[in-house]
């Protein structure tokens, strides 16, 4: 019996250091090589509307990270807010011919002919958050109609029977590409509920002083205004101080980023509401496509690929721990 047992350890023992070296072998993943390969030495260049703002800093902050980690050049290209100086540096990035171009529009013309000469030139191009009227391999952003839809839905919901019915709209830049679908999205709505008066739609340039000195003037227009939509909470900080200014109640929903300006401003009652489209979650996306145009060894101009963000309702119900991300813990 001994015997027997002491043969059954020494068999146990001995499958369990083959295991074990088996183990510690590994198995090698035939395709990790050619991965990391297809990215060394790649370029990739960002011009955006304007570097500074929560939006931009926080695409900029992943996509740096993801060129860091897989050998590329990342490099940011900032007109500032100035189209013709987008304009020129998209030129001079055609000539230098980056593997892939990721632009953030102004408006939906002054880069479209632009983007179809980077292609042609074999550049990838990936529009973020504001499209232009050229389809170029992908846009990542928002779903512009559906926010505009959502925005105005819950003013409309606030202001119905029992009050003056008298709403305004705030703009960015009404050519852009995030105002033209947001405007669609709102027409949905008011077409839907004509007891709703549109008393104003102005744009105020994305310039929270303007929208200041907009919404005070609508509201000394009309001392009965019941809401404001208005169309990005960096902007709409201006509308904001304007109604506590004027000391009414008045409902105001925005738009933005999530980064933790809006959940503070939510929580506080400065904006009733806010539909988040998250940025940081916007920023893997735009990574994964830059994985995806380079990967997939077509070439630029032939794939067609639209990832809309996934949208948030920020309110006092629905705020929690995490709803929100901070620029301050950005990577330096």
């Amino acid at each position: 019996m001994k015997k027997r047992i002491f043969t059954a350890l020494a068999a146990a023992l001995t499958l369990s250091g083959m295991v074990g070296h088996a183990v510690a072998a590994g198995i090698d993943d035939p395709r990790r090589d050619d991965y990391y390969k297809t990215f060394t030495g790649k370029t990739v260049a960002f011009v955006p509307v304007a570097m500074g703002i929560d939006l931009t800093e926080g695409w900029a902050s992943v996509l740096k990270q993801q060129a860091d980690a897989l050998g590329m050049k990342f490099e940011v290209r900032d007109p500032h807010f100035s189209a013709d100086a987008g304009a020129q540096v998209i030129t001079s990035l055609i000539s230098e011919k980056p593997d892939v171009l990721i632009v953030h529009n102004p408006d939906v013309n002054s880069y479209a002919k632009l983007l179809k000469r980077a292609e042609e030139a074999g550049i990838h191009v990936i529009q973020v958050n504001m499209r232009s009227n050229y389809n170029s391999d992908v846009y990542v952003g928002a779903d512009w109609i559906a926010i505009g839809e959502a925005e105005t839905q819950a003013v409309v919901d606030k202001c119905g029977a029992g009050t003056s019915g008298k709403v305004a709209i705030l703009e960015g830049v009404p050519t852009s590409g995030s105002d033209s679908g947001m405007r669609k999205g709102a027409e949905h709505i008011l077409n839907k509920h004509p007891e709703i008066k549109l008393v104003s739609d102005q744009g105020a340039d994305w310039d929270a002083a303007k929208a200041h000195t907009i919404v005070s003037t609508v509201i000394q227009q009309n001392p009965d205004l019941c809401g404001v939509v208005g169309f990005w909470d960096v902007m709409d900080l201006g509308a904001a101080a304007a109604i506590k200014d004027s000391g009414k109640q008045i409902v105001l929903v925005t738009s933005g980023g999530g980064e933790q300006m809006a959940c503070d401003n939510v929580e506080k009652g400065v904006f009733q509401e806010e539909i988040e489209y998250n940025v940081m979650q916007q920023g893997r996306d735009l990574a994964d496509m830059v994985a995806m145009v380079l990967e997939d060894g077509q070439p630029a101009g032939k794939q067609k690929v639209v990832i809309y963000s996934p949208q948030t309702r920020l309110t006092k119900d629905t705020l929690h721990q995490g709803a929100c991300w901070s620029a301050k813990s950005l990577p330096k």
